[in-house]
């Protein structure tokens, strides 16, 4: 009985993602650009998107961060970090000290529902942060660095590379086939692109780029992370 229960589970999840799948494509052929020239901001300071960052990423990406950084000692930033959700739960690592920011003076004052150094976290943009050079021996994104058009990515990639010592971690979705690939304006707009579009530009500033899978996906994209070594 157990078995049949679960195979209509998955048959039934089959089917809701095809159907997702062909919503997004007709959503797509109105709102699909390869050059985006501004990246879009509002949603930084909208109440029921700061509400969802409070436990978005707790079933796949956070306990994925928390094993890369679990036995890291030294200084580490979350890099357009939200609310702090993240940091908050890396707190359980005492050999880390945790900082972040974000572009969104909102999404940081939703940071004070957490125990979290207020000392610790500011509002800056990932392409110009203002701290000075080598200041983090790690940094970390998730879910951020495909929101920027295609010039902020290589800046932030290069920010990324000037303020950290050592390695830096970056969750990025990746398209699941070419159909999907491109600037798409879905809820957030964003890059849903190859994973090699993603090395290349990577490769760029760093000497060494391993990349590991995500538990996280959804019906167009799989998650990636992409560890950088300098």
């Amino acid at each position: 009985m157990v078995k049949y229960i679960d195979k209509v589970i998955n048959f039934l999840n089959k089917i809701k993602e095809i159907l997702i799948r062909i919503r997004i494509k007709q959503r797509l052929k109105k709102n699909k650009n390869k050059k985006p020239q501004k990246q879009d901001l509002e949603v930084y300071w909208n109440e029921n998107f700061r509400s969802e960052l409070n436990d978005w990423g707790k079933k796949d990406v956070w306990p994925e961060i928390k094993c890369f950084t679990e036995f890291l000692e030294g200084d580490i930033v979350d890099m357009c970090c939200g609310t702090g959700s993240t940091i908050n739960y890396l707190y359980s690592n005492k050999n880390l000290n945790l900082f972040g920011f974000d572009i969104s003076d909102f999404l940081i004052e939703g940071s004070k529902i957490y125990n979290i150094n207020q000392q610790n976290l500011k509002v800056a943009d990932a392409t110009n942060t203002g701290y000075e050079n080598n200041r983090f021996d790690y940094s970390y994104s998730i879910g951020s660095l495909e929101h920027f058009t295609e010039e902020g990515i290589e800046k932030f990639i290069n920010e990324t590379s000037r303020i950290t010592k050592k390695i830096s971690m970056h969750q990025i979705p990746i398209a699941k086939n070419k159909e999907f690939e491109g600037w798409l304006v879905l809820d957030q707009s964003y890059f849903n692109m190859s994973e090699n579009w993603w090395l290349e530009k990577f490769k760029k500033k760093y000497t060494k780029v391993v990349v590991i899978d995500s538990l996280w996906s959804d019906p167009i994209s799989f998650g990636k992370w992409f560890i950088l070594y300098k």
